[in-house]
């Protein structure tokens, strides 16, 4: 019998599951083991949270705990969100275990025994006052392309460039606010140039054709520009200790560790069992498949790096397969952790009980398998709507609510068989062989279409044939079609399981069936006349408008609080006296009237009532303000400011404006009305 190992990428344990995670590797990995179970096929599915490396560290300093906390809390969201959804998992481990530590350091220790790195010293920035090396990720300064202030050391989040600590103007450490210095320290390197000439080449360019186009290309890019040798510790006190004595204070680099975690895991599940060795042959024997599950970002530590750690080992088989997605949209822009531009998994969970079919059906028919794809609320919507439930749900509650009507619940027996009811039986057997194929090449959306491709044949068939119109002149024929709606239905409730789990269990039940293996019922007779089935109910719901404007309006109020966050904030003038302050004589005015200044955009000729006298003041604020709808407008004019002619006119005096990040301008004025000439203090 076929052996597969499937992983899933390790999450990362800063943070929640976010809907792009799910249709990069969980939704689409989960089909496929589900798919190999149903067929019968030994499979083990593999996944765990990675909790090392510097955002852990950079998450725990921001909400004031330590990295062992912050990865306990989001082990644990991450662990319980992905069981409520229904990813399943064969285990769902951590890097933090000492079962993980040991592997990942007996790996190093074994290549560092073969003599496998090379050793390389190199200036790194050091913080003097915290008196250690600075990833990346600790150093901030001002991005060179956009101005950022708050870019990081390898990318600035703002315009998305990729950078380096030393592109940055006046860089700062995290931790004391200094300019860090350089300093001299020793790693390890996995020296990828020798192997990409000696094996990894030749390996790799040898899956073009099986692997996916974007996976291939991607990988090539890399080998075309040629490999580099890339560290594999770092100077760190979170993560695996690099097991020398000469390596104090050093842990191993996390794109090391992390993959190791896929093999420590296995480690895990046979560990207390009466196999605990039975691991091996998911990782060391040749006629295992193993497959990575992935999103584009970790396509090279898949396809090349982790291939070449486990090939300088010489124990591991190498991938067969490691069928990335690309990237997820959400409305129109990238989903993005930093500015909570995402919808997240618990959240979701927590806001639409009992429909986790509803996500997973939506994520599967929008994956973004061959390039990026955009997720909305409208569409999720539109697909419960019209395709789940106008679709899916109508057929099977249309046939089980008649049969429940006219028989009692009780499967009844077919007659003679008309064209197109030998059609629809055909079209239903051939259908598994379709999804089958479409789910061995790694083709989900495919594969889903073709499921409810059977559900819109059932649909069709039974809205035909009209079996509510002719059950009282002809019964014998409404047997007939309701025993082949029936016959679909079952169909559907087994064939449905690797993408719709819940729903399938539901229909299951209501159809008093036990869950098949495809070879038990493909080509065969699955409900028998006579069959007892229980009482029928709603598969699917339809969801309002109201529903969806709420999940939209958190999406309105993310970006706004993220354009908050990130407003750049003019530094203050230098002071002043409370004397010089007390020269300005600021008064409550009315705009009495207004009208463009000929030959400019921006200006406005206002006359304003001050209280004192009628005056004209010029203001550049015809970009924000059309004359006629700021008549009787209550200002904040500074009274006593020297006129000046602007564009021949001139001004006596200075209205107060406000202006956002964004260079919006909006008067400065009293909340209630007040007399004109009312002094301002």
């Amino acid at each position: 019998m076929p052996r597969t190992l499937v992983t899933a990428a390790l999450p990362y344990a800063n943070g929640p599951v976010h809907i792009g995670h799910l249709a990069g590797a969980y939704i689409p990995s989960d089909i496929y083991v589900r798919f190999l179970r149903a067929n019968g096929e030994d499979v083990k599915f593999i996944c765990g949270s990675d909790e090392h490396g510097v955002p852990i560290t950079l998450r725990a300093r921001k909400e004031g705990i330590t990295p062992q906390e912050v990865v306990d809390k989001y082990h644990t969201i991450i662990k319980e969100s992905f069981a409520a959804f229904g990813i399943s998992f064969d285990i769902y481990h951590r890097t933090s275990e000492k079962i993980h530590h040991e592997t990942a350091a007996a790996f190093f220790s074994t290549l560092y025994d073969k003599k496998i790195f090379t050793e390389e010293e190199s200036e790194q920035y050091y913080d003097e006052e915290a008196k250690m090396f600075l990833a990346d990720r600790y150093i901030v300064g001002t991005c060179p392309n956009c101005g950022n202030t708050n870019a990081y050391g390898d990318q600035c989040e703002k315009c998305g460039k990729s950078l380096s600590p030393s592109e940055l103007i006046n860089p700062h450490s995290q931790l004391s606010g200094k300019p860090p210095v350089l300093k001299k320290t020793k790693h390890w390197y996995l020296p990828l140039d020798t192997m990409q000439k000696d094996w990894l080449d030749t390996w790799i360019r040898s899956h073009e054709g099986d692997w996916k186009n974007n996976v291939f290309g991607q990988c090539k890019s890399w080998l075309d520009q040629g490999l580099q040798p890339r560290a594999v510790t770092r100077d760190l006190d979170w993560g695996v200790p690099v097991p020398l004595a000469e390596a104090t204070g050093k842990v191993l680099y996390v794109w090391f560790d992390a993959p190791i975690g896929y093999i420590s895991a296995t480690k895990a599940l046979f560990a207390n069992t009466n196999d605990p060795k039975g691991w091996e042959k998911y990782w060391k024997d040749k006629d295992t498949r193993l497959l990575h599950f992935i999103g584009k970002d970790n396509i090279v530590f898949h396809c090349i790096i982790f291939p070449a750690m486990l090939k300088a080992h010489g124990e591991f088989i190498l991938p067969e397969n490691v069928p990335a997605n690309e990237f997820l949209n959400l409305e129109g822009d990238k989903i993005s952790t930093s500015r909570n531009w995402a919808v997240w998994l618990h959240e979701y969970l927590e806001e639409f009980p009992g429909k986790q079919d509803v996500l997973r059906y939506t994520l599967t028919a929008t994956a973004p398998e061959t390039k990026d794809n955009d997720f909305t609320w409208k569409d999720f919507q539109a697909r419960n709507n019209s395709e789940l439930v106008a679709i899916l749900g109508n057929f099977v509650n249309r046939t089980l609510v008649l049969t429940q009507k006219y028989y009692g619940g009780k499967v009844p027996a077919h007659h003679d068989l008309q064209d197109d009811d030998k059609a629809c039986i055909q079209a239903m057997k051939s259908i598994p062989e379709k999804i089958s194929e479409n789910i061995l090449n790694f083709r989900f959306r495919d594969a889903l279409f073709e499921l409810m491709n059977l559900a819109r044949i059932g649909n069709k068939y039974l809205a035909e044939n009209e079996p509510w119109k002719i059950q009282a002149t002809n019964p014998e024929r409404v047997e007939t079609v309701l025993y082949i709606s029936l016959e679909i239905t079952a169909y559907l409730a087994q064939l449905m399981e690797p993408f719709l789990p819940f729903t399938s269990a539901t229909l299951l039940k209501m159809l008093d069936l036990e869950p098949k293996k495809w070879k038990d019922f493909l080509g065969k007779q699955i409900l028998r006349p006579g069959h007892q089935l229980r009482e029928p109910s709603l598969l699917f719901e339809k969801i309002e408008d109201a529903v969806i404007d709420v999940q939209l309006q958190k999406l309105e109020t993310s970006k706004a609080m993220n354009q908050l966050s990130n407003a750049t904030v003019t530094p203050s003038k230098p002071s002043t006296s409370f004397d010089d302050f007390q020269k300005m004589d600021l008064r409550v005015g009315t705009i009495v009237s207004a009208e463009r200044v000929p030959k400019t955009d921006k200006l406005l000729k206002l006359t304003i009532d001050t209280g004192i006298d009628t005056r004209t003041v010029v203001s550049g604020i015809a970009a924000d303000y059309s004359p006629e709808n700021i008549i009787g407008q209550q200002v904040t004019i500074l009274v006593n400011l020297e006129p000046r002619k602007i564009k021949g006119i001139e001004s006596q005096g200075m209205i107060l404006m406000a202006e956002n990040a964004a260079g919006e301008l909006a008067f400065v004025a009293p909340v209630k009305n007040m007399d004109n000439g009312g002094t301002i203090r």
